[in-house]
């Protein structure tokens, strides 16, 4: 199973029907772990030390802070970007594809965009 981190502006309606469907979820929200008004890069930073993948809805800047890690070799666990047009709904099937078939293997070094 996967490890996550969501940042501070992801979608709490989410998360919530992510932590129903799926009893064993490792996920940790960023205000819980001292990252509140974190940059992005402090972010993905402190993902990577923990070995979590990060769930965000941000597409103008987290993408490219994570792609410099990985041109730069820095390990990055992976990222996913949610759009935030999306029904809850489908976002919580398609993330829980992505973590109950999902290894973090799958992930390493790379930028999912859900839609």
């Amino acid at each position: 199973m996967v490890s996550l981190l969501a940042d501070e502006n992801f979608n709490q309606r989410i998360l919530r029907g992510l932590r129903l469907r799926t009893r064993d979820l490792d996920l940790i929200v960023a205000q819980r772990v001292g990252l509140c008004g974190a940059s992005d890069p402090e972010l993905l930073a402190w993902a990577a030390e923990h070995g979590r993948i990060v769930l965000t809805h941000d597409r103008q800047t987290m993408p490219r802070f994570a792609k410099v890690r990985i041109r730069a070799g820095e390990p990055t666990p992976g990222l996913i970007v949610v759009a935030d047009t999306m029904h809850v709904g489908e976002v919580i099937d398609l993330l829980w594809i992505y973590i109950e078939c999902g290894a973090p293997e799958d992930f390493q070094n790379l930028v999912f965009f859900v839609p």
